[in-house]
Order: structure tokens, then sequence, then C-alpha cells
């Protein structure tokens, strides 16, 4: 039989209307406005007393001989779409028969299942053990047990020798997740069944009819006769004597299970996956039985989707909390893409990705494991070149995107978005490769049998592939996510080019009158100020002999704390007066501004000895005080940042371009983190503690204010513990403008 069946005809076959039943019952179809009998299964005449040829057209409460038949006759009357069990059928003529209905157009399929000898024949006497196994299966707090839990359920519902619960991946491979034996049968716990093992058409009845049962893979089926001529085949989907494939048989003869009996796990409206169980030797199981076992796969299932939905709310929260924090960072940068590029933890957590790279602009930045930049690009353009305009996501990049061949241990997975609508820029996160081994229930490349004709599998023995060249597949909630912070991006890149526009004008009015407020505010708070230091040092000095020690430390606390903050109001008025003081531009030498700003500084250096490399300096155009101010700034900054190093060295130099002279001040001292280098320049931002090094943090905040108004820029460089640099620009045209 294997070389003469084709599994690729298995495949079309209409499974549903296979014209024949099996022999554990009978079939008898009902006119549903009648209830005379139009078609019956060749053995029926053992429950209708005559061959069934001659009971066509009779009405059946004149067919069956048992007793009361009025509860049967509503319950055909009412029959629903769905199996249903009606009455247990006691017939005179001897033997027991679970009557199970179900609507089929303008027909009642009644199927008299005989009752077997053991097991309950009704739902009310299995109550207590179904309502025992589902509260077990409700108390499993986590996916795992869920499953297990389900498996031993239906195992003691059902008396099989093995339960497998199997789970179907996105190209219908499944996969044996869970399982309960007796040690019967051997084990598939972890094995995969290529999709091939349930054609496309059973997987749709599968998802329609959610129970099946075979008693025995060597039964003969029993045709289905009828009194309509013509009259299309009668439509079994629903049907629970329905005969299967002949393919099917042999397939399960073949894995050494005579009986098995399968029960449909849905999420929504999808086949998930299946409750198999299996028997070393044919078994029959009651409707009943099979009833509560659905039961237990829909209580799966709906545990299962809350068990998921529970965990996609955890993740949809944590995506949530860290995609505010990275918009908060976005919207605090003065570009966008440095906000970005800053928080590079949780930019890589909110896909759990490995690696990120941001091109915007012509600009791009790479985080974490990623491809060169040259290849980071050309995926790019693969992707513009695509026309990727919103979302990519994939978790076997190099069969996708030939930019990436040769990039599996950084770029095997890659999940894209595009943040902006008006040229090809985009957000990427990458995965490395994952080698997998997948254990499979045999070899899935070997479809053919010796006569090279398609045949059930005959071999179960577990065969290993290993897969290379492929990522962790992206989630669904990680793929959400990134599509959410795409719309977020795309928003503010949006949002900030309109309010660039607008507010260009408002902004250069209200910053005159910022600058005025703080000048103003940090002018009348002086005061204040002096005179709580100056009574606080005149309440110390004519009462410190009256005073305990405590008290005394409360005193010098007030002083201490009210002269740090006077000199905060200092340097907020120095800030405030540099933008309003107009630029007296004169030629300045900067090597004797330098040499200037180090004698001033020496009382800094005392019993210190710091190795000065001072390079030649040129002349440049600018107010002498204001760069007198971002020099010694600098050099005090140098200085106090080396004071634990036991050979300190500063350097100082230029270098010059075409278009403008670049300063920088380099020392070995603490150094800082380049994740913060954006914050350096900004006002009251500080990146070590006050107690280990003083300063009110406004210092550089000048300096960048000066070099700007001169029309330069500054910028910084540096590494923990090991120095820093710090750069400033000024044009090299005389007669640079200020701002």
């Amino acid at each position: 039989m294997a070389g003469t069946l084709d599994l690729d005809a298995c495949a079309r076959e209409p499974i549903h209307i296979p014209g024949s039943i099996q022999p554990h019952g009978h079939l008898l179809a009902i006119d549903a406005d009648s209830l005379r009998l139009v078609c019956a299964s060749a053995e029926a005449g053992a429950v209708l007393n005559r061959p069934p040829t001659d009971a066509f057209g009779m009405p059946v409460d004149q067919l069956i001989d048992a007793g009361s038949l009025a509860s049967l006759l509503r319950g055909l009357r009412a029959a629903p779409a769905e199996p249903v069990q009606l009455d247990i059928l006691h017939l005179r003529g001897g033997g027991d028969f679970q009557a199970i209905a179900h609507r089929s157009g303008d027909l009642v399929i009644l199927e008299l299942e005989e009752l077997p000898a053991t097991g309950a024949g009704t739902l009310e006497a299995l109550y207590p053990q179904m309502r025992e196994g589902i509260r077990r299966m409700q108390a499993a707090h986590d996916f795992d047990a869920l499953l297990a839990s389900t498996a031993e359920e239906v195992r003691a519902l059902t008396g099989f020798d093995r339960v497998l619960i199997y789970r179907f991946d996105e190209q219908w491979n499944g996969t044996v997740i869970a399982e309960d034996g007796n040690g019967r049968l051997p084990s598939y716990r972890g094995l995969r069944f290529p999709a091939s093992d349930i054609p496309q058409q059973a997987r749709r009845l599968y998802a329609l009819n959610r129970l099946r049962l075979i008693a025995d893979t060597r039964y003969q089926p029993v045709p289905i006769l009828s009194d309509r001529r013509d009259a299309p085949p009668l439509d079994l989907t629903f049907s629970v004597l329905r005969s299967v494939s002949p393919v099917h048989l042999e397939y399960m003869r073949n894995m050494g299970t005579p009986a098995s009996m399968s029960i449909s796990v849905m999420d929504g409206d999808r086949l998930w996956g299946l409750i198999s169980c299996h028997n070393a030797e044919p078994r029959q199981v009651s409707f009943a039985v099979r009833t509560a076992c659905d039961l237990l796969g829909q209580v799966l299932s709906s545990q299962m989707i809350a068990l998921e939905r529970a965990l996609d709310a955890d993740h949809r929260i944590r995506s949530k909390s860290t995609q505010a924090r990275l918009l908060a960072h976005m919207a605090a940068a003065e570009h966008f893409i440095d906000g970005l590029s800053e928080d590079r933890e949780d930019l890589l957590a909110l896909v759990n990705a490995d690696g990120a790279a941001i091109l915007f602009d012509g600009d791009c930045r790479l985080i974490g494991r990623t491809p060169p930049q040259e290849v980071v690009e050309a995926i790019a353009a693969e992707l513009a070149g695509q026309g990727i305009k919103d979302l990519f996501a994939s978790h076997q990049l190099p069969l996708e995107i030939p930019a990436a061949a040769g990039m599996d241990r950084t770029a095997s997975g890659l999940l894209a978005i595009s943040i902006s609508q008006l040229h090809p820029s985009y957000l990427l996160w990458f995965r490395p490769e994952i080698v997998q081994s997948i254990d499979w229930a045999g070899d899935p490349n070997k479809p053919l049998d010796s006569s090279g004709r398609l045949s059930p599998r005959n071999s179960f023995e577990a065969w290993k592939e290993t897969v290379r060249g492929q990522s962790l597949p992206w989630r669904h909630g990680e793929i959400e996510a990134a599509g959410d912070f795409r719309n977020a991006i795309v928003s503010i890149v949006l949002r900030k080019a309109e309010e660039m526009a607008a507010l260009n004008e408002e902004l250069r009015r209200s910053n005159g009158e910022l600058a005025a407020f703080s000048y103003s505010v940090s002018h009348d708070l002086r005061a204040p100020f002096r005179h709580v230091t100056s009574y606080a040092e005149l309440l110390r000095s004519r009462a410190a002999d009256k005073l305990n020690e405590r008290e005394r430390h409360y005193l010098d606390s007030i002083i201490e704390a009210a002269s740090s903050a006077g000199r905060l109001v200092d340097g907020l008025l120095h800030f405030s007066q540099l933008g309003r003081t107009t630029l007296a531009r004169v030629e300045v030498d900067v090597g004797r501004l330098v040499e200037e700003v180090r004698h001033l500084l020496e009382p800094d250096l005392q019993g210190r000895d710091v190795r000065w490399t001072v390079h030649p300096l040129p002349n440049v155009n600018g107010d002498p005080t204001m760069l007198r101010l971002v020099v010694q700034n600098l050099l005090s900054n140098a200085i106090k940042y080396t004071r634990d190093r036991a050979a300190p060295e500063i350097e100082v130099g230029c270098r010059t371009t075409a278009d403008a002279h670049e300063f920088y001040v380099r020392d070995n001292g603490r150094g800082f983190d380049m994740a913060y280098a954006g914050k350096l320049f900004g006002v009251f931002h500080r990146l070590h503690r006050e107690e280990e090094f003083e300063g009110i943090g406004i210092g550089l905040a000048n300096v960048r204010r000066i070099v700007e108004r001169h029309g330069g820029r500054v910028w910084a460089e540096g590494r923990l513990d090991h120095g820093a640099t710090f750069h400033f620009s000024l044009p090299r045209s005389s007669a640079a403008e200020s701002r």
C-alpha cells in the first residue's frame, strides 16, 4: 500500500465527503422537516431491523425499536450545527448506543455509536473529575505548567497510553511541547513533525470540527447508502463516525498507534495546535469523555490566551515605559538623533536587540554589536530600494538582503523602521545568529518511498538538523513596539520641522526677554544672600562662646549654604550678562592669553608638579575678556580634574583648517563617559559628585555661549579615568558675526 498511495493526491482529497464511516456505529441521515430517513450506512440494518434500502422514506420513530423516543425526536428537531448527545438508546433487540446528532443543510445526521463497556456515558458522571481537572489547569501560573497539567488531565479522562500537545509554527510544522504517558509508547517530547504530516485540508477540517476519534486503524470503511439520485455526497464535516483517509490510517499504523484521538486547540479562529492521544491497541471512548476533553481543550485555549495576553500586557507596559524614556531624551536633545543615541540601553532593550544603527540626514550612528558602517549603509540602501517606508522584520536576513551576506554573527536578524517621510532614513535593530539543533520525528527531506512515489511516513526515529544563519524570531510584541516607536519618531521629526520654522522668530524675541529676566532675578538675589552670609558670620563672631558644638555646626551650614547660593547667583548673573554684552573685537594673541591664565591659576597648583605642554597658538579676532574666560574655565577644569593624578599632564594646542582654528585643552585626569558628552555644556550639568570636585556647573555653559557668540562651536572627548579633551573652534575670518 505504501508504494501506491500518492500524498499529493491525498492533500487534494475531499476528506469531508468520504462516503463512508467507521464501523463502531451507524449513521442515519434524516430529513429535518419530516424526520424521514434519506441516507443510512450499509450496516445500519442492525438498528433498523430491516435493510437500509427498505427503510428509506420511513419516519425515524417507526424504524428504531427502543423505549421512549420522545426525547430523541425533540432533539432531532432542535439539532444544532455541531454534534450533541441526545440520549443513550437501549434497543429491544439488544445493544446500547449513544445517540449523537447535528444539523447539515436540510438534513439531520443521527449517529448511533456503540457505548463502550467501560467509561462514563454522561457528562454528569464526569463532572466531579472535570471540575477538579479544570481547577488544576486554572491554578497553573505559567505556560509549561498549564500544558503539562492539560496532558495529565486528558490522559486521566481517556485512559490513552500517551497524550501529546503539539504546537504549529508559522510554516505549519508541529512540535511536541508537552507529553504525558505510561511508557507503553515511545516519548515524542521535543520532536518536530513536518507540515506535510497534516495537509492543509486536514488542518482546515480540524479548525471546524475540534474533536476526532479513530478507535481502530485496521477498520474496514462502511459505505453510506442514499435514496436520492444525483444528490451531492453527504457532508460529514461534523460527523463523529466519519471515515478518514487511508493514507492517514497507514501513517498511524506506521507510528505504532492503532487508536488515536485528537482535540483541536484554537487561538481565536486559528488552529494553534492539537492534543493528540495515542494507544498501543484499539480503544474506544465514550462521546461524553470526548466532549469533556473538548471542554479541557477550550479551557487550555482560554488559559493560554490569558497567559499570553498577560505576558503581552507586561511587555507592552515595559515597552511603553522604555519608549517614554527614549522620547524624553529625544525631546530634550537639540537634535533628536543625539537623544536617541545617548540612551543606548533603552534603545536596544525596546526590542531585545544586540545592536542598533541610526541613519538620518547623512549621519550614521552605530550602537552595540552591528556590522561595519559600510555594510549597515548598504543594508539601508537595499531597504530603500525595496521601497520600505514603514517597517521590515526578518530573522534570516542574509537570505533576504544580499548586503548582509557573511554578517551572521551580528546581523542574522533585522528589525527596521523608516523614521522620515521625506528621506530614506532608518532605525535598524540587529540580532546575531543563533545556531539551532532541531530534532525531527524522521528526516523531513525524504518524502519518497522506494518506488519514487509519495507515501505515508514509516520512520519516526529522531533526526537532528542544524539550522544556521537565523536569529531568534522577532516576537509580535517587539514588532508592535517598533511600529509604535516609528510613529512617535516620525511625529517628532515632522513636528520639530514645523515648530522650528514657526518658532524661529518667536525665539529671537523671547531670547532677549529671557536674558533680561535672568539678569534681573540674579541681580536682585545677590544682596539677600550676601546679607544672610554677613549676619551669620557676625553672629558666629559675637556669640561663638555661647553656642554649643551642634549650634555652631548649624550656623556654619547656614553660612556655607548661603555662600554657595551666592556663588551660584553670581554665576547666573555672569551667564546672563554674556548673552547681553556687546563683543569688543580686537586681535587676540591666544598664546599670551594662555600664559596669563596659567600665572593667574598658580595658587591652585601649590604642591603639585603639573607637566605642561603648550604648542604655538595663532592669533584670532575676538573679545579678549570673553576669550580669557574660555581659556580660564578650560585650564581650571584641567587642573581640578587631574588633582588625584600622580603625574598630571595638561596639553594646549591648535589645529588650523581652511575655515577655522580648532583649539584644544587635553588632560590625563578623571575623564568622563562619552554617553554623557552632550550634557557637558549645559547649565548645572555635573558628571561628578559635588563633594569630589567643587563647582556650580556653569563654567562650560559660559564657554559654549562665548564661543558660539564668536561664530564657533565646542565639543569634548573623553574616557572615564583616561582623561578628557575639550575643543573649541573660532572662525578664521576677521569679521566673524556676533550672535
